[in-house]
């Protein structure tokens, strides 16, 4: 990448969304002609693979990532900001974008205006207006108030955002990462201002994520704080427990002084007993969950490469990563 030319780099992961990647290419080209370059992660599509001739014939210059398997959605952005950290230029900025359409690339300039400031590191886009059903705009808002009780954060965007260099390099840094792109922004602490922007539709097919693909998404934001998720439910744990506790004691002496009706002390101190192991139950869970999460292995910026199978670059011959 030459940074005299391109002052803007574009992640975006495409899978087997061949159409829609296309148009945005092609309005990238128009919007920002040769200031642009396009960073495209093709996460293992099978039936429609992405071609470098896609970004030479919508006259736009980049970069092709063609990944061994299917990864996800966000691995593959993960992929996309590690490749661009080893070789970003301090005058360059970079945008996270979706490659279908709903991200508008019109938009992108309010992304950057307000990442010109001196006391901001990302400028996440934070929905004004959604094309959504009634369905998942309720199961949302329930989503942003469970993940603001489970740990602490209000989460209001998405993957759409534009970010200095430096926070790319702090970010593909964090193992978080490719979990949950915003929720790692929340956890790597840099300075975060939102823009409220209006969404697209989809330039062409249909979303490939469903319900269970988008609650599996959300859990995800939750596994970046695991260790927060763990205290504030051991908390509830051992509140539920000492109150169970209190109320099988409340029951013996009841018992012992005669106010009990027949077969009333078996069945409040049973149901008691119940809810102690219940809660001993769900604090044992979320401790091992939390093992897993932290144990696990992920795209950093040393082993994003093993992802990769194949490079492409505008202009030049394929190469091997």
């Amino acid at each position: 990448m030459n940074p005299d030319k391109h002052h803007l780099i574009i992640v975006t992961p495409v899978y087997e969304d061949v159409e829609a990647s296309r148009r945005l290419f092609t309005e990238l080209s128009a919007r920002f002609q040769h200031n642009v370059f396009v960073v495209a992660v093709d996460d293992g599509s099978v039936h429609h693979p992405l071609n470098i001739s896609h970004l030479e014939n919508a006259g736009v210059d980049g970069v092709l990532l063609k990944l061994r398997r299917n990864v996800g959605h966000q691995r593959a952005i993960a992929i996309g900001l590690g490749y661009v950290s080893e070789c970003i230029q301090p005058a360059q900025s970079v945008v996270v974008m979706d490659s279908d359409g709903e991200d508008l690339p019109s938009t992108i300039s309010d992304l950057l205006g307000k990442l010109q400031s001196q006391d901001v590191d990302v400028v996440v886009a934070q929905r004004r207006s959604r094309v959504e059903t009634m369905r998942f705009k309720v199961f949302y808002k329930i989503y942003k108030l469970f993940f603001s009780l489970m740990t602490g954060r209000a989460i209001s965007f998405g993957n759409f955002m534009a970010l200095k260099p430096h926070a790319v390099k702090r970010l593909v840094a964090m193992q978080e990462l490719s979990i949950h792109i915003a929720a790692a922004v929340l956890a790597s602490k840099l300075r975060t201002k939102v823009c409220p922007l209006d969404r697209g539709e989809r330039y062409a097919g249909q979303s490939k994520m469903n319900f269970v693909g988008l609650v599996l998404h959300g859990f995800k934001g939750l596994m970046v704080f695991a260790e927060d998720v763990l205290v504030r439910v051991g908390i509830a744990c051992a509140l539920i427990a000492s109150l169970s506790v209190i109320g099988a004691i409340a029951a013996i002496i009841l018992k012992i002084l005669g106010f009990s009706t027949p077969g009333w002390f078996s069945v409040a101190l049973g149901i008691l007993v119940l809810m102690l192991l219940q809660t001993g139950a769900l604090a044992l869970m979320t401790l091992m969950l939390t093992g897993v999460v932290r144990g696990g292995t992920v795209a950093t910026l040393v082993a994003y490469r093993d992802f990769i199978e194949q490079v492409s670059e505008t202009g030049r011959r394929e190469s091997k990563p």
